[in-house]
């Protein structure tokens, strides 16, 4: 199997909605994107899956060093062979991917936010610099395209945690600020137990509400230019955006069932998205 062929397997497993975002990338972009997901994919399955911290640690430093043997130009892992060909035909800077592993290791040292300041700051390294390596591979010409890309990236990890607010709960993670439980008068233990109330839904439609303003600014600061070569996140976002739809429409049932679209209706959103341009 090539590096290539073991990133592509490596995404299509992993059932993402990315996935059908790369569809419509050139070849070599395409490949780019592949290489660069299932390295996000390699870092995050040590932390969902290792139950001993100390082991993940060992393994996301084997991944810190390995990252920076793929700068020196002698990486040895499929995904960072694949990976090392596109360093620098899309300025990919390995500050980026060292943060993505910093952010992975933020979830072996800290399991809640007290605010939004600090939720961002995490979300930042799991997503926003994940955004901004995508945008280079998409092709970006202009400097706001970076600022477009880390609010995007915002957006889709607040997605994610509405979406996997029960789940996350049950692998003893709360990533929805204090703060804000506090306000709502909803406790960990209502997250940790699935008590769904009036009040979890109060809660959940701040969140929401947040995170579709968060897409709104986004959208707002995607430079005309870079709009055409930017399509796959926002396809992306089209995709993500109809998730959040659903989930809202469903009442925030996210404490004890997993909200996803189908890929019939995943391809029929992205091929929309594509065409509106």
């Amino acid at each position: 199997m090539t590096p290539d062929e073991y990133c592509q397997q490596k995404t299509v497993q992993s059932g993402s909605s990315f996935y059908y975002s790369f569809l419509f990338l050139p070849p070599e972009r395409r490949r780019a994107m592949t290489a660069l997901y299932a390295f996000c994919r390699e870092v995050d399955d040590i932390v969902d899956e290792c139950s001993d911290p100390a082991i993940a640690r060992i393994k996301l430093d084997w991944w810190r060093n390995e990252i920076d043997l793929m700068l020196q130009d002698h990486p040895t892992h499929p995904v960072s062979r694949a990976l090392l060909p596109h360093l620098a035909p899309y300025a990919l800077g390995g500050e980026y991917l060292h943060a993505i592993i910093d952010g992975m290791a933020m979830d072996l040292a800290q399991v809640r936010y007290a605010d939004f300041a600090a939720l961002e700051r995490y979300c930042w390294h799991v997503a926003s610099a994940v955004g901004i390596l995508s945008s280079s591979i998409f092709g970006a010409t202009q400097s706001q395209t970076k600022q477009y890309a880390e609010k995007l990236g915002l957006a889709f990890q607040l997605t994610n945690i509405i979406r996997d607010v029960g789940e996350d709960a049950r692998m003893g993670r709360i990533y929805l600020p204090a703060n804000e439980l506090e306000r709502f008068g909803v406790t960990a233990a209502d997250l940790l137990q699935a008590r769904h109330s009036a009040e979890f839904e109060s809660l959940m439609r701040f969140q929401a509400q947040r995170a579709h303003t968060v897409y709104d600014e986004a959208f707002a600061l995607l430079p005309p230019q870079d709009r055409k070569a930017q399509r796959p996140g926002l396809i992306m976002a089209a995709i993500y955006r109809a998730l959040l739809v659903e989930i809202e429409h469903g009442g925030f049932r996210v404490l004890d069932r997993r909200t996803s679209l189908t890929p019939l209706r995943k391809l029929w959103l992205a091929g929309k998205a594509f065409l509106r341009g």
